[in-house]
């Protein structure tokens, strides 16, 4: 994140002036990170969730703001009150009434409140692009304009930077005040100690929650309003700033407002404090990098000393719960199913033939858009091994993917200190086996972290890897991508592609229909279960992000191939959130989803306009929790004759189930439903015994 670092005279000699100056320069990202993070912790004690789309609201109501002061020419105040007073709480009501709510209601676990968070988090990027287009644009208006304020000793401060620090104190101490003194803070904190009991003691807690929404949405219109002035608008860019100002939040461990804003100031003033270091030689890229992201240094280290888990206080003793992933078939698995469930499937596999088999018969354009089917298949298959099969919330793959594009240019530019400049083949090969043992620098926090803590290590190591190195010149100029000469034509190209992507279902077939597989599934279904059963749960997650890192590196380096450069815009780290989305949505259990996602997106855009697939992508992962399984799932449910709502019984009983006919049991189900029948009594009606009860 950039500072604003004043002008100063090259014969200054005052270190003590000098300090002060970046500091109180210091003090503009500083606040607002301190803004950032005072609404993270008030939604998240308000509602329980951490708010993963606040980046993504700040960025609407920036592009809003500008819109309506520069384009349709309103004055500055009307226009940020209009967006900080009326539109930014209107959007945070709207989502708790849509998306936040049915999944509270439902008792919905922390991952798919997650999941429907980065929803709403890809949603508002596709609408920004749809309507405001994918290119940055500069002229955001400040509301606080004019000359810059005098201080004591010749130093100056910004206006808009008094106006942040002001509205910091002012929410501070609101905030304080309104949740010891008043009967709504009373009514929040019971809410948040345990929603069902302060229902039962009369708190409408669906108000005390939509007023969380409506504070966490204000503030994030506040950071957007503050930020914008000094940034180019970037539906990317822009989004991503403010998710690295979560450090705040989670230095903060989600409770604390003193810390939080302490935290942002802190680390604004040493961001522009560390501009004084001018090192010379080999040190000079990696200090600049690290003064314009400090923040994102910061995010890191929060989310790896947070520990497992970061929230405190009684929601922290729930056990973590997986991403959810289709339930089981009613007949089982694979082809053990009944007719339905194998015609389903079967279906599934034909259509995926046909949409990677069609982009053959395309020409010009149409050929090279669909170039990136396979390869980002081979990246979202990723996903579905870390997340879908281990459990593993993984936010990072596109740094793997990147990584992989980086290597292979590398070597086949003779950048690699003692090789000399690779073939494609060879490069691809070697970076590919270059980056798999990487996957450990995701794997090694998951050992002992999940859900929203794993979520927030990925998502760090892969903003780590974006910034520091696919967006340095260091390591991004003078490269080398170009095609084996057999490989040269795009018909002939995909074609080769085809077969990896064959290969790579066929290595992740394997791996899940066998012994690694199984002990995986045991692994996302109950971690501790899997442990007492005997498996070695932590070298199978490490051997879980080492598989996906190499599958995502080969995809990321097909990806360079096919478009004949790197280009670190296509390793955003928040194009990383769109495709584990994507993903989820599709079916995170599902190899053959991966599939689909990467045609959805890469389709729907080539075949429309930029957005319209981030817009498919957050409306179905907003609503993730009215569709168990992702798309994957409903299609399984239909296949075998389930309501597609309706998630198959796990426990004893669910009267909404219907019974199964006997034709699709195995003979072992057959024989323990006749034994279950026969203590029931016959009928098959009497309840099942509770544990705890006594038995028959």
């Amino acid at each position: 994140m950039l500072v604003p670092v004043p002008a100063l005279a090259a014969t200054a000699a005052d270190v003590t002036g000098l300090t002060v100056d970046l500091a109180l320069a210091g003090l503009t990202v500083g606040s607002a990170a301190a803004l950032s993070g005072i609404g993270l912790v008030v939604c998240h004690r308000a509602t329980g969730v951490l708010n993963l789309a606040q980046g993504a609201q700040a960025m609407l109501v920036a592009y809003l703001l500008r819109d309506l002061v520069v384009v349709r020419h309103w004055p500055v105040w009307p226009a940020v009150a209009c967006c900080l007073l009326v539109v930014a709480p209107a959007l945070g009501v709207v989502l708790d009434a849509l998306v936040y709510r049915p999944l509270q209601r439902r008792g919905a676990g922390p991952a798919e409140t997650m999941v429907a968070g980065l929803g709403v988090f890809v949603l508002l990027i596709g609408v920004v692009v749809l309507v405001w287009g994918a290119a940055p644009v500069a002229g955001a208006p400040s509301p606080f304009g004019g000359a810059p304020i005098g201080l004591a000793g010749g130093h100056t401060l910004r206006p808009d930077t008094v106006a942040q620090l002001a509205a910091i104190l002012v929410l501070a101490l609101t905030v304080g005040a309104a949740t010891r003194f008043t009967p709504f803070g009373l009514r929040l904190r019971a809410v948040v100690d345990d929603r069902r009991l302060a229902e039962l003691a009369g708190v409408d807690a669906d108000r005390v929650s939509a007023a969380g929404w409506a504070f966490g949405s204000f503030t994030a219109g506040l950071v957007g309003v503050a930020l914008a002035p000094y940034l180019l608008l970037d539906p990317y860019g822009l989004p991503l700033l403010v998710m690295e100002t979560m450090a705040v939040a989670v230095a903060a461990r989600l409770r604390s407002i003193p810390v939080a804003v302490v935290t942002g100031l802190g680390l604004g003033i040493a961001q522009a404090e560390l501009t004084r270091l001018r090192p010379t030689g080999q040190l000079l890229p990696l200090v600049q990098a690290v003064q314009a992201n400090l923040f994102v240094v910061a995010l890191l280290a929060a989310a790896l000393l947070a520990g497992p888990r970061i929230t405190g206080g009684a929601d922290t003793a729930a056990p973590p719960v997986p991403v959810p992933v289709p339930p089981p078939a009613p007949g089982g698995s694979g082809e053990r199913g009944g007719p339905g469930e194998r015609g389903g499937a079967w279906a599934a596999r034909v259509v995926c033939l046909v949409l990677l088999l069609l982009p053959i018969g395309f020409r010009g354009n149409d050929l090279r858009s669909a170039l990136l089917v396979p390869a980002l298949a081979l990246v979202l298959l990723s996903i579905v091994v870390v997340t879908g099969y281990g459990g593993q919330i993984s936010l990072g793959q596109a740094g793997y993917a990147g990584l992989g594009a980086l290597g292979t240019a590398l070597l086949m530019s003779g950048r690699i200190p003692g090789l000399p400049a690779l073939p494609a083949a060879p490069a691809l090969l070697f970076a590919v086996l270059a980056t798999a043992p990487l996957g450990l620098l995701t794997g090694w926090p998951a050992i002992r972290r999940r859900g929203l803590a794993l979520a927030l290590v990925t998502f760090a190591v892969g903003t780590t890897l974006s910034r520091f190195v696919f967006q340095q010149p260091y390591a991004t100029t003078g490269l080398t991508l170009e095609r084996p000469a057999f490989l040269a034509g795009d018909r002939a190209f995909y074609v080769a592609e085809l077969l990896l992507l064959g290969l790579g279902l066929v290595v992740v077939r394997a791996l899940h229909g066998g012994r690694t597989g199984r002990a995986l599934s045991a692994l996302r279904d109950h971690e501790p279960g899997a442990a007492a059963a005997g498996v070695n749960v932590p070298g199978l997650k490490l051997f879980a992000f080492v598989v996906g890192a190499a599958l995502a590196a080969l995809g990321g380096g097909l990806m360079g191939l096919a478009g004949r450069a790197f280009d670190a815009a296509t390793f955003d780290p928040v194009r990383g959130l769109l495709w584990f989305a994507a993903v989820v949505v599709a079916g995170a259990d599902s190899a053959l989803g991966a599939v689909l996602a990467a045609a959805l997106l890469i389709g729907l855009d080539a075949g429309t306009v930029a957005g319209v697939s981030a817009v498919a992508v957050g409306v179905l992962a907003a609503a993730i929790g009215r569709l168990p399984g992702g798309l994957a799932g409903v299609a399984t449910r239909w296949a075998a004759g389930w309501p597609t709502g309706s998630v198959p019984s796990r426990g004893p009983a669910l009267p909404e189930v219907p019974a199964l006919p006997p034709g699709r049991l195995t003979p072992a189900g057959r024989r323990v439903r006749a034994v279950i029948t026969a203590r029931r009594g016959g009928d098959g009606t009497a309840s099942a015994p509770v544990p705890g009860e006594a038995g028959p």
